[in-house]
């Protein structure tokens, strides 16, 4: 298991990007959160299996159709505090 707190820069806000990490999450079997930031990145917690968590992470540097991600800053987290993988408000 693995868990990472990720940030997302680039045109990531405004392009579907946190309703399509939410269903690519899902689809995964993976816990956490997406959610836009005020300095226009995206953040997000993503737990669960290693391998899933790193094909997530792959999948975020394309990101949907209309992103253009320019960097992900990794590091590793704490595991998610409840199942499944939500979008949170702004913060």
């Amino acid at each position: 298991m693995t868990a990472k707190r990720l940030i997302i820069s680039g045109r990531v806000q405004g392009v579907g990007y946190r309703d399509w990490m939410v269903a690519r999450a899902e689809a995964l079997g993976l816990a956490g959160w997406v959610r836009n930031r005020r300095d226009g990145t995206l953040e997000a917690l993503v737990d669960g299996d290693t391998a899933a968590v790193e094909e997530l992470v792959r999948a975020c540097r394309r990101g949907p159709r209309l992103a253009a991600v320019t960097a992900i800053d990794e590091e590793w987290a704490e595991p998610a505090e409840a199942p499944g993988f939500r979008r949170l408000p702004t913060s």
